[in-house]
């Protein structure tokens, strides 16, 4: 008999593991993949280390976090500076003042403000009733056009004028000549990849790959005293309120004989002829050297049951239909849901972090 079986070897399971283990905790992890790390996993190819679903840069202001993470690798001092790509030009994100110099010959934060602000009382309305009014009351309509409209549509699947205002509740504007894509007061990619921390983490204790849970809930429910569910909650619940909507993402990777493609780990493609949202170039987040390259074409894509759910679609029906299956979840009294899809949220890797010590200060008494 297991204490607990584990559902998903990602971050939220995989840090929950390692603790029950060190307080004498038998455990097994059961996954629906070939492989560990959920969507941190790396894999290295052409000595390079590939992220597999997408781009992962740990940031954290919680000082916590940062120590608790640095214990199972070391970080690098990679800083997240992506560009935009549009129509034959490159702009700095997020919108700073390398941006607006660029875009409007502005050099002193002054000019930058006054330029935003003629926009916004040229073309702004007083009640916005879409993404495309709301975005231009916030930032005007060169920059919303420029680097928000093509880049959100692509997202979303439709267009802007059709998508709630509410969506975008604030567009940050930084009238200063910084790069930095965070604020965060800590930040980095392990050396190595992701799946090393996740291996550490698991060393010890017992996985089993390529189990489907759900499928199979009834044996494994057997094994154990306590389950650490980290899969969707509506799945869990046989969807029996509706689906909880998502957007999935596809990803088109290729090795390029050439020793470096574009010169930056990402660049955004905010030009909606342009099918993908943006390209990654895997060596740059570890300065690599290596004689060839490999980048990820990175596609936006209507969510459908079976699919990789990626990005939770936190509008106003699907929160509403969360509640429903949270109140459900809340009864089951050997079950703890957490990470990204059992709490139907967003969450940045440093998130998840945070959520797994709550989990395991409250469930197996320890102090981080």
């Amino acid at each position: 008999m297991y204490d607990y079986l584990i559902v998903g070897s990602g971050l939220y399971g995989a840090i929950f593991a390692y603790e029950a283990k060190k307080r004498g905790k038998k455990c097994l992890v059961v996954e629906k993949r070939d492989h560990i790390g959920g969507n941190i996993y790396t894999k290295e190819i052409e000595g390079i280390q590939v992220h597999q679903y997408g781009a992962h840069i740990f940031h954290t202001s919680n000082k916590k976090v940062w120590n608790y993470i640095q214990q199972f690798a070391e970080f690098n001092r990679y800083t997240n500076s992506p560009v935009a790509y549009y129509k034959g030009e490159i702009y700095n994100m997020p919108f700073n003042m390398n941006t607006f110099y660029k875009m409007w010959g502005v050099i002193t934060p002054k000019e930058a403000k006054e330029k935003i602000q003629e926009q916004i009382r040229e073309y702004g309305v007083k009640k916005p009733k879409n993404l495309e009014e709301q975005a231009i009351n916030l930032v005007g309509k060169d920059i919303y056009e420029i680097l928000v409209k093509g880049y959100t549509e692509k997202q979303w699947g439709r267009s802007a004028t059709e998508l709630p205002p509410q969506i975008i509740k604030r567009l940050p504007v930084r009238m200063t000549y910084d790069n930095n894509y965070f604020n965060d007061l800590y930040q980095g990619i392990p050396v190595g990849g992701y799946t090393q921390i996740i291996e550490k983490m698991l060393n010890g204790v017992e996985v089993c790959l390529n189990v489907d849970y759900l499928e199979h809930k009834k044996e494994l429910d057997e094994l154990c005293e306590k389950v650490i569910y980290s899969g969707p909650v509506d799945a869990y619940f046989n969807y029996k309120y509706g689906e909880l909507e998502y957007r999935s993402v596809r990803f088109e990777t290729e090795i390029l004989d050439e020793e470096n493609y574009q010169g930056n780990a990402v660049v955004n493609y905010t030009d909606y002829e342009v099918p993908y949202t943006r390209i990654i170039e895997h060596k740059h987040f570890e300065f690599g050297t290596q004689p060839k390259t490999v980048i990820s074409r990175e596609y936006s894509a209507k969510w459908k049951l079976g699919e990789e759910p990626y990005y939770p679609v936190n509008d106003q029906k699907n929160n509403q239909l969360y509640h429903k299956y949270a109140e459900d979840a809340r009864k089951e009294e050997r079950i703890i849901f957490g990470g990204r899809l059992g709490k139907y949220k967003y969450y940045d890797m440093h998130h998840v972090v945070e959520e797994a010590l709550s989990c395991a200060e409250e469930e197996l008494g320890c102090n981080f």
